[in-house]
């Protein structure tokens, strides 16, 4: 449904969410589907091999806490998609991208809460910091989204990361990486107290606990329907999952109460407290939803049986009247226009439903019977007044969560009080949406100072659609009619309440008659109240206490001290010297594994220097040629002593019998050698101006310790071999399944045919990044032809490789006029185009004899590399010299001439071919990237033995050809045309007009 979902939107517009709802919809029908089998203790488990040699697997099971979070994150997707058809204008930007991503969501959601294994729970859970990062930022034209959702991937991405250290090591030492068997049998020791640890603090990331609440708040700047959903029922529940589904099995460990107390009860009083000085209606359910989150990981995670079934409860409540509430703040904002409550006032007559539905959202919240908060917080209290640890401990958790649920109770006011009551004007600024309100600067007597903005006009808010409203009523009814039988909810969330290691059992009820629990709740209601009464004192007691440094602001100190730190190391360590990198990598490879080898490696007892004297006089030219390149000041120099070298090893492959490596040796050299000429013409003659005598013996140095580190690795790698490789069965695997002689080529396109296809990936996005960063003007798909070039009526400076004045134009037409020119023979199409003096008859008859005897050799290559030394990749090298040829012959337009089609075509082509015979195979046999065999007799021909991979080789051939012919049009083409813009006073990036960039160059030159 995601991926259609961008079909969807622009078929249906808007109304396409009501079809991406049926895609959570699903989710929670299937668990309701399986509500009585849950129930009788059935929990059904699907299993699919991933990667069986890993054995890695898509584990997924489902239990009551999956159950719950299952139904929650269906139910409540369902009603946010169904609400986004109404929130969103008809001409919104970006809803394609939007409906897919939110859709995707719930997916990754649903994997998250019902995966059985770990590994791929911290697959769902990164897939959830991703989208909900694309979410958070859905208006990329605003700071205020952008800054909110890079604030929240880091801090989320990061304790992913951490989480993932807890599941690796949860795994190692428990021998599994299955959720159920950890929670049943689980490992103990140092380092599973150190994954406890992780876990916790990937969990505290995800739920935005202290201290990394603070990205929650900021994620206000997010649609409305994305702080609902996300913020309510799925994204910050997932560390409350993570923290529920492992406490069973280690919320008896010391490390993990002290943690879960700490976080659980400072999130909820910062929370609440923080929310009592907001005036943005988002904001203060933004600092409630922290303080609510603080409230459930403290029920869930303490470890007895009573506070855990108060807690799954708490979660299905807090689902309902919090998403409830986030949808009615975006009624009221599209309403009214704003979500300041000094500005909002007889919104609730204006709107009776809407208000309706946040009273009974807001009573849930606070804890009024008869709701689903109250009956879940009543259990917790309840819980909390039979606590199984120290005494300090317990009283220390019950009265954090009865001072916290007082401020639940005053900012819950505050909230319906602001959005929905007729009040007289306050004055004050408005508050900026997504901002936090700033107190010190309040002084007066009363809590705010003149507006700078009237409160609006009543009578100017208009009724909004029943799609708009009708999801927020239809969580705030839930969260009143489960209330009603809370009998039910227990049979339903006691099974896995009772997975819980201490405690006594709990209960849900409305009515436990006169206990301390309900003293507690009277309690908490009158302070609450009292609070909210008396919220102006408040406001300035709040103002007046030293706040201390805010963790928003904190976290931006640390990434501004962190960007500084990144600047500073990459001034000393990114210094813009190739040969610096380089040196730094190449002395760590001597002293890091060289030092290793020669100090713990056994070496052999017997060394032959060679088979036969012709390798001593190939070595001795590759490290003669080597030495004077370490050594040379020209670059020009050092480039063609450095091809030695490389034919020098294409030498050596052919004496020890691989000729289809040194073909290719030969080939990927001599391309080489001609790019990185074509690169040098831009570039100084010499690598520096001065002699710099003591840099090139410290090369020399470096160079001849890497030489002998790699020729020591060369000869200890093969000792500590302590399996039989799988290479040596290359040679028959290579006859019997991919049906060839040549065990290079059948290896590169049947046995590591993945491998192949990585490859070929790599070179297109190569080439795509070296175009990228040669051409200044817009790449087109334009081919330069002869026929399409510009005559010039001057002889002085024109033609392609023209570099100003021609001296030699008189000498070359001494005795010819205009008039009695003599015809020439074309040896080339686009010789023409070439400056008189560039031109050299000899290299075009030469290219016009050799061009087509080596497209027909590469050809031979092709077809018979699978028996043969060839194959795709070296037929891709020979055309490619050949373009070369043509290209060095007769310049960019002969280029053209020789392939007149479009790089990007090819390596398309290519990639598209290759990828295809592996998706062709898996259909036909189920088997990726297999190939298979036919004997073919054709008249005049003969026989003809045709397996399937040689389509695949095609397309490496494309892959290789269109690189290439990239490189030519980027390194050659374009830097000419760079070359001659200078030549003629011009940047190589400037136009002269809007179509200038388009137009051909201009040629002439020579007899015609």
């Amino acid at each position: 449904m995601a991926l259609g979902a961008p079909a969807l939107v622009s078929l249906l517009g808007r109304r396409a969410f009501l079809v991406m709802a049926l895609a959570p919809a699903s989710a929670a029908a299937y668990a309701l589907a399986w509500t009585e089998r849950v129930m009788d203790g059935e929990h059904p488990t699907q299993v699919v091999e991933w990667v069986p040699g890993l054995g890695l697997e898509l584990a997924f099971r489902m239990d009551t806490l999956s159950w719950l979070m299952l139904l929650l994150v269906g139910g409540v997707g369902a009603l946010v998609l169904v609400y986004c058809s109404a929130y969103f204008s008809p001409t919104a930007q970006g809803l394609r991208r939007f409906g897919g991503v939110l859709t995707a969501f719930a997916g990754a959601m649903v994997g998250l809460v019902t995966a059985d294994d770990m590994l791929l729970l911290f697959v769902f859970w990164e897939l959830t910091t991703v989208f909900s990062y694309l979410l958070i930022g859905h208006y990329a034209d605003r700071k205020a989204s952008r800054r909110a959702a890079m604030q929240a991937i880091v801090v989320t991405t990061a304790g992913g990361l951490a989480m993932l250290v807890g599941v690796v090591v949860l795994g190692v030492q428990g021998g599994t990486f299955r959720v159920s068997e950890i929670v049943a049998d689980p490992p103990a020791g140092g380092a599973v107290t150190a994954a406890i640890v992780c876990l916790l603090v990937g969990a505290a990331s995800k739920s935005a606990l202290i201290p990394l609440h603070f990205w929650l708040p900021a994620a206000m700047a997010a649609p409305t329907p994305v702080s609902a959903y996300l913020h309510a029922a799925a994204m910050v529940k997932a560390g409350v999952y993570l923290v529920a589904r492992f406490a069973p099995a280690y919320s008896e460990t010391t490390v993990w109460r002290s943690l879960v107390i700490a976080l659980g009860a400072g999130t909820l009083l910062v929370g609440g407290y923080r929310a009592l000085r907001q005036y943005d209606l988002k904001l203060v359910l933004a600092f409630g939803t922290v303080s609510q989150l603080g409230l459930i990981i403290l029920l869930v995670g303490l470890g007895t049986r009573g506070a855990a079934l108060a807690g799954l409860a708490m979660i299905g409540a807090h689902a309902m009247f919090k998403a409830s509430l986030f949808l009615v703040v975006g009624v009221v904002d599209a309403a009214a226009g704003t979500r300041d409550l000094r500005r909002l006032t007889g919104v609730g007559r204006a709107l009776p439903w809407t208000a309706v539905a946040g009273g009974l959202a807001t009573a849930s919240m606070i804890g009024l019977p008869p709701f689903a908060g109250y009956v879940a917080k009543e259990a917790g209290l309840e819980s909390l007044l039979h606590g199984e640890g120290p005494v300090w401990v317990d009283t220390v958790v019950l009265w954090s969560v009865v001072v916290g649920s007082m401020f639940t109770v005053a900012y819950g006011l505050r909230f319906w009080w602001g959005a929905f009551a007729s009040k007289p004007h306050l004055g004050a600024p408005p508050a900026r949406a997504n901002a936090h309100q700033d107190l010190r600067a309040v002084v007066a007597r009363r809590p705010v100072v003149e507006a700078e903005e009237p409160p609006i006009d009543p009578a100017r808010i208009h009724r909004q659609p029943f799609l708009l409203v009708g999801p927020a009523v239809v969580l705030a009814v839930l969260g009143l009619a489960t209330a009603l039988v809370p009998h039910f909810g227990e049979e339903l969330l006691a099974p896995y309440a009772d997975t819980y290691p201490v405690g006594e059992p709990g209960h849900l009820v409305l009515w436990a008659g006169l206990t301390p629990a309900l003293a507690l709740t009277v309690l908490v209601l009158v302070v609450g109240v009292a609070l909210f009464w008396q919220r102006a004192r408040v406001e300035r007691f709040q103002a007046s206490l030293w706040t201390g440094p805010e963790a928003d602001v904190t976290y931006r100190r640390i990434m501004r001290k962190l960007d500084d730190a990144a600047a500073d190391v990459t001034a000393v360590t990114q210094r813009g010297s190739l040969p610096f990198y380089l040196g730094a990598i190449l002395v760590v490879l001597v002293l890091g594994p060289g030092a290793v080898m020669v100090a713990q490696t056994a070496w052999p007892e017997q060394l032959k220097a060679w088979d036969r004297p012709a390798q001593l006089v190939a070595v001795a030219a590759i490290c003669v040629a080597s030495v004077l390149a370490a050594r040379s000041r020209r670059r020009l120099k050092a480039v063609i002593l450095v091809g030695i070298a490389g034919y020098g090893n294409a030498v050596l492959f052919l004496l020890h019998g691989a000729p289809d490596l040194a073909l290719t040796q030969v080939l990927v050299e001599t391309i080489t050698l001609v790019v990185m000429v074509l690169v040098l013409r831009r570039l100084p003659a010499y690598f520096s101006n001065r002699p710099l005598a003591a840099s090139r013996w410290v090369r020399l140095g470096v160079g001849l310790a890497v030489a002998v580190v790699m020729m020591g690795f060369a000869v200890v790698a093969p000792l500590a071999r302590v399996a039989t490789p799988i290479s040596v069965d290359f040679p028959a695997e290579a006859y019997e399944y991919g049906h060839g002689k040549n065990i290079v080529n059948v290896t590169l396109v049947d046995i590591r045919a993945w491998d192949t296809m990585g490859e070929i990936s790599v070179l297109l996005a190569a080439a795509t990044g070296v175009a990228s960063l040669v051409f200044l003007r817009t790449r087109s798909g334009e081919i330069l032809r002869a026929s399409g070039a510009r005559p010039v009526t001057t002889a002085a400076g024109s033609g392609v490789w023209s570099e100003g004045e021609d001296p030699g134009a008189a000498l070359r037409r001494r005795g010819v006029t205009e008039q009695d020119q003599p015809r020439m023979l074309v040896w080339l199409s686009a010789g023409r185009t070439l400056a008189p003096q560039r031109r050299s008859v000899i290299f075009e008859v030469v290219t016009r004899v050799l061009f087509h005897a080596m497209i027909v050799f590469a050809l031979f290559l092709l077809f018979s590399g699978h028996n043969a030394p060839g194959g795709g990749f070296a037929a891709g090298l020979v055309v490619g010299i050949a373009l070369i040829v043509r290209y060095l012959a007769g310049g960019r337009y002969e280029l053209g001439e020789a392939a007149p089609v479009h790089p990007g075509l090819l390596l398309g082509t290519g990639l598209f071919l290759s990828a295809g015979v592996g998706l062709v195979a898996f259909l036909l046999t189920g088997n990726v990237l297999g190939s298979d065999a036919y004997d073919i007799a054709l008249p005049l021909v003969g026989e003809i033995h045709l397996v399937t991979s040689l389509f695949f080789d095609v397309g490496v051939f494309l892959v290789v050809v269109g690189l290439v012919l990239d490189i030519l049009r980027t390194l050659g083409a374009e830097i000419d045309r760079h070359a001659e813009r200078a030549a003629a006073g011009r940047e190589p990036g400037e136009d002269t007009g809007p179509f200038e960039a388009m137009e051909p160059d201009a040629i002439g030159g020579g007899r015609r």
